[in-house]
């Protein structure tokens, strides 16, 4: 096996007395992109903040292409190449979208992409890059916010809940950017999410937690295969996650 792009080994982490997560254990090869799933409070967003190193007291180790991350600041680990884009978005309203575009770019330690290769990898840019944050649809704003940090040229990226509140033809057409940034940006992706469909789409590899452990880790297909793994895992008051 090559170097992992990501590697979380015996991970816990907790917020003051509340324990998050519990020895989670994941990598993340180069040019994978690896689903993360679970119900709503498993810890997906805490493994995130705990891969991070934000606003959690952690254990255990994280590594990324070899080095470790451990004892490293947040700032510090976005320049080292990890980019996280949060659930709620944090675009900047009153600037425009290139400008947006600009300030990730500006944390890239030796060149970002150009905005031009941003459009390419993400066409519906292309008619938005005058306009100013405020001035988007939510859609159009996730859109930004993960072309934002994927200027500055990261190895990974950290997607929390991409889809969520997003109509489905947004879902479709961020579906097909997204399966696309391993091949044409370079970038391995961890992604978070509650929409079942989308992760079956997009990944290969998938972990389930629970709780904040890891309860289940598999190739994506054979997942998508078993029902009943499903509503064991992702079953909330007897309906599925949604697929």
């Amino acid at each position: 096996m090559s170097e992992a792009a990501l590697e979380l080994r015996g991970v816990s982490a907790s917020y003051g007395p509340a324990q998050a997560l519990f020895d989670v254990s994941l990598h993340v090869q180069p040019g994978e992109m690896v689903g993360l799933l679970g119900r709503n409070g498993a810890g997906k967003s805490s493994t995130f903040n705990a891969v991070m190193n934000l606003d959690v007291r952690r254990s255990g180790s994280v590594h990324a292409l070899g080095r470790s991350l451990d004892g490293v600041s947040t700032d510090a680990i976005a320049r080292r190449g990890i980019a996280w884009v949060p659930e709620n978005r944090r675009i900047f309203p009153t600037l425009t979208v290139v400008e947006n575009l600009d300030l990730g770019r500006s944390a890239a330690k030796s060149g970002g992409f150009s905005t031009d290769e941003l459009v390419d990898a993400f066409p519906l840019l292309g008619k938005l890059l005058t306009r100013k944050g405020n001035q988007l649809s939510g859609g159009e704003q996730q859109v930004v916010a993960v072309a934002r940090a994927l200027a500055g040229r990261p190895q990974v990226l950290l997607l929390d809940e991409p889809t969520e509140g997003l109509a489905p033809v947004v879902v479709e057409q961020l579906t097909e950017s997204i399966r696309n940034l391993p091949s044409a940006l370079g970038v391995s992706v961890l992604l978070a999410e509650q929409n079942l469909a989308f992760v079956l789409r997009l990944t290969t590899r998938v972990y389930v937690l629970e709780t904040g452990r890891v309860v289940h880790t598999g190739t994506t297909a054979a997942f998508g295969e078993d029902e009943a793994l499903q509503r064991r895992h992702l079953s909330v008051a007897g309906s599925t996650i949604d697929v």
